[in-house]
């Protein structure tokens, strides 16, 4: 396994550094405050050809690799989570799974316009009843002459009010054994029948959006099942590892960002006459800070190096979100201990990292799960 980047990679890092700087920083805090979702910055997004990096360029996507856009991801999480947040949803969970299970003509009318950057697209998993128990999806998908239709409710979905369709989740029958057969259909946002409600109000990730859906009889083309009918389940689960290694990303972007300011905070602020970047207590602060940030870097890359060359990669991926997210908590709260009282307003953006960095503990399987994950891949 080679760590050293690219030239490509390399490339796309920095074009990706530079905007997330030019373009979303000057706006991050009003972004967070007013819970403003920036349509126009993904917009921009789309043009450079972010949404787009791991995906052929037949299917108008740039033909870049999972390493390129984890990077892509941890550049933009690292000024703005919320922003990160609804990039990495709109690639890993929106357009991904078209790209992995869909059928020819499905890519080229739902994903091509995603990888362009024409749109974005949202993945329907979580429901008010079935959340780590996302085998207990009560969403039902009846066919009815050439079409399903559609009666349920999902919850807590990123990106869906802004999406041009969503993939959803539902129990289209019974398999030999008595237990639900789950499938994916791909729904046009415009589909009479369907309500996307966006009223939640949030700790932290303010300025991605996240809605309710309702389904009510909503009839999609038997032509929209994603895939294998009987294997919407392994869909998903195969969507989530690679949706880990996003949010680990994202998580390592956070952490950095609480590393970057907590440095220059305790270079610049001086107590007893002296920058608190001598003391001792401040530096180990630093230190474990920097070492837990290099290494939740390494294990992200490593599960999207393993993703990149077809090989297993469900533990490392559950490795990276557990370790990542946890990492990126420990260090925003870190960051705000160092700037002590500063640290608590909104201004110098350390508190807004902590709000951020709580959802990735719970989101694409909680950190209890990652565990468990980890756990049956050992054998246990």
């Amino acid at each position: 396994m080679n760590f050293e980047l690219t030239k490509e990679q390399e490339m796309t890092r920095k074009m990706v550094r530079d905007f997330a700087e030019d373009v979303i920083q000057p706006r991050a805090i009003d972004i967070d405050v007013n819970a403003d979702f920036p349509d126009d910055i993904f917009k921009e997004m789309g043009k450079l050809g972010l949404l787009g990096i791991p995906f052929p360029e037949e299917y108008g996507g740039a033909g870049g690799d999972t390493v390129t856009y984890a990077l892509a991801v941890e550049e933009i999480g690292r000024i703005c989570g919320s922003t990160g947040l609804s990039y990495a949803a709109a690639v890993s969970l929106g357009a991904s799974p078209i790209y992995y299970f869909g059928t020819e003509e499905q890519k080229q009318e739902f994903l091509v316009p995603l990888a362009k950057g024409e749109g974005l697209a949202s993945f329907g998993l979580t429901e008010p009843n079935a959340g780590s128990d996302a085998g207990g999806t009560q969403t039902r998908a009846v066919l009815d002459g050439d079409e399903y239709v559609i009666n349920g409710e999902k919850s807590w979905i990123t990106n869906a009010g802004y999406a041009r369709s969503i993939t959803v989740t539902a129990v289209s029958g019974k398999r030999d054994d008595g237990k639900n057969i789950i499938s994916a259909f791909i729904v046009p946002a415009d589909t009479p029948g369907l309500t996307i409600n966006s009223n939640y109000d949030k700790m932290g990730v303010r300025g991605s959006n996240t809605s309710e859906i309702i389904l009510e009889d909503v009839r999609v083309p038997k032509e929209n099942i994603l895939g294998d009918p009987k294997k919407g389940f392994g869909q998903f689960l195969y969507t989530l590892d690679g949706g880990r290694i996003s949010i680990a990303a994202l998580a390592v972007g956070v952490a950095q960002a609480s590393l970057d300011r907590a440095l220059a905070y305790a270079k610049e602020r001086k107590q007893f006459g002296q920058p608190i970047s001598n003391f001792q207590a401040i530096q180990f602060k630093l230190a474990d800070m920097a070492m837990e940030v290099e290494l939740a870097r390494n294990i992200t890359m490593k599960a999207a190096w393993l993703k990149d060359q077809g090989k297993p990669f469900t533990k490392e991926s559950a490795y990276a979100k557990l370790f990542a997210s946890e990492t990126a908590f420990r260090s925003a709260n870190q960051a705000i201990q160092i700037h002590g009282g500063y640290g608590y307003m909104r201004e110098y953006e350390v508190e807004r990292y902590l709000r951020d960095a709580k959802l990735l503990e719970i989101g694409e399987g909680t950190s209890e799960i990652q565990r468990l994950v980890i756990a049956r891949q050992l054998g246990c």
